[in-house]
């Protein structure tokens, strides 16, 4: 089993900046694909971006050009660089581990999660 767990949230203006990591332990980092998910208040969870082993990557069409995913498989970490934040991004930011290849954006294909870690961005 593995474990996930996030760090690297908090309160930033708008056009600001974070990078949030993700840790895994528990079992070696598989050769599935990592990704991120947030969910606002009232909102359903959605996907943010996603790394393949091999570090292909995949975004949602907001976060385009503003946030990059990377990994280091040696390090078993995830990282999610977050720029130009804007108010709409405020959100409980989750990393998840999933067995596939590829990137999916559906989270029922997610087998692990970490508890999440808050990003408010102020106006």
């Amino acid at each position: 089993q593995v474990n996930l767990v996030e760090s690297g949230g908090g309160l930033v203006q708008a056009g600001g900046t974070l990078r949030l990591s993700c840790a895994a332990s528990g079992r070696p980092f598989s050769s599935g694909a990592m990704a991120w998910f947030r969910q606002a208040p009232g909102k359903e969870r959605e996907f943010v971006a996603g790394i393949t082993w091999n570090s292909g990557t995949d975004y949602t069409d907001s976060v385009k050009g503003r946030f990059t995913i990377s990994r280091d498989n040696a390090k078993n970490t995830v990282d999610l660089q977050m720029n130009f934040l804007k108010p709409e991004d405020t959100a409980l930011y989750y990393c998840a581990a999933t067995r596939s290849f590829i990137v999916i954006w559906n989270s029922a294909n997610y087998y692990a999660w970490g508890q999440g870690t808050q990003v408010t961005v102020s106006a």
